[in-house]
């Protein structure tokens, strides 16, 4: 399946591909379904490589992120660690070891705003594969799914890859798996001897190499609404997060699919979303993620402290919202 640059609009993210005239034969594209969203590539081929081998090493990646890590499949290794008995000890596939490794790095950092084990609290307020039904949570049911949230828990060996299965503890890895899987890609892709290319999962995307005009991808991004103002991706990745996309409302309350593991609820604040630049896709993910729990004022500080290339777009009272930019956010290119 194809994707039209001119028109795609990265699943929701406005995180989008700039179009360029007439451009050659060897810059080509693909596109399909995955992880419940779309992905697609748009590549330059200089040596004409099938697009039935690309689309092959693209799939077989996202086959092996979906088979360790999708808490949506019950076979896979996340879904079986999630129902194993208490006391059970897990070696890691590779790619899952360095997911989690990612992941406990900024949970330290943030104190506690990204936790893998937060799948009891996601699912008590209606997202995820075993999401309730029923509304808002009540206070039984929250202080039950907190009971099963603790990274500490894990026991969790980075030199290893091991980990601990405390009794109960479900890891939902939607904050920074998806990242992960556009690296995965990037770097099977590369080896297949692609060196200029622009990949994308659900709006995270990452740029390698030059256009076939030795320009760098660009992408027009998330609050940037003026046409003129356009990021480029020269070696780097590009992921949002925010309260827009996934959301629920019941007895006049409305909440977003992102929870503070830190309180159990919510996160309740004006900001509408973040978007974070670095060279991978895993770390950018997992950063939107941190950014968009800490908040506007919290998040942004945390961002300035570690030197995180961040723009956080907030709720105004009045037409536009409020854009932030950190220091080490790029400015915006006019070509």
């Amino acid at each position: 399946m194809g994707i039209s640059f001119s028109t795609w609009r990265a699943g929701g993210y406005a995180n989008a591909a700039v179009p360029r005239p007439a451009d050659p034969a060897t810059l080509q594209q693909l596109g399909g379904q995955t992880m419940g969203t779309t992905w697609s590539l748009r590549f330059d081929n200089p040596r004409m490589r099938p697009l039935a081998e690309v689309r092959d090493a693209v799939d077989a990646a996202l086959g092996r992120v979906i088979a360790q890590m999708s808490h949506w499949e019950p076979d896979s290794d996340i879904g079986r660690f999630n129902r194993a008995p208490a006391g059970s000890r897990h070696a890691l596939p590779a790619e899952f070891a360095e997911v989690m490794r990612c992941a406990s790095r900024w949970h330290a950092a943030s104190g506690g705003a990204i936790d893998p084990t937060v799948g009891p609290l996601v699912a008590c307020w209606g997202f995820g594969p075993e999401a309730r039904q029923d509304g808002l949570p009540d206070g039984d049911a929250l202080a039950e799914a907190r009971a099963h949230v603790g990274w500490q828990r894990l026991a969790f060996d980075a030199d290893q890859g091991t980990l601990t299965q405390p009794g109960g503890f479900t890891l939902d890895l939607s904050g920074i798996a998806k990242g992960f899987a556009v690296d995965h890609g990037v770097d099977a892709l590369r080896a297949l001897g692609l060196t200029d290319l622009l990949f994308e999962i659900g709006g995270e995307l990452r740029g390698i190499g030059r256009r076939p005009d030795g320009q760098p991808w660009r992408v027009l991004v998330e609050g940037e609404a003026d046409a003129a103002r356009r990021i480029a991706l020269a070696d780097l990745a590009v992921a949002t997060s925010g309260d827009r996309w996934h959301t629920r409302t019941d007895a006049g309350r409305s909440w977003s699919h992102t929870i503070d593991p830190r309180t159990g609820e919510p996160a309740a604040h004006a900001l509408a979303s973040v978007t974070v630049l670095h060279a991978e896709c895993m770390q950018a993910d997992a950063l939107a993620t941190v950014l968009t729990v800490l908040g506007p004022d919290e998040g942004f500080s945390f961002a300035e402290r570690h030197g995180i290339a961040a723009l956080f777009l907030s709720h105004g009272d009045a037409s536009p919202p409020v854009v932030r930019t950190t220091p080490a956010w790029p400015p915006a290119t006019a070509a």
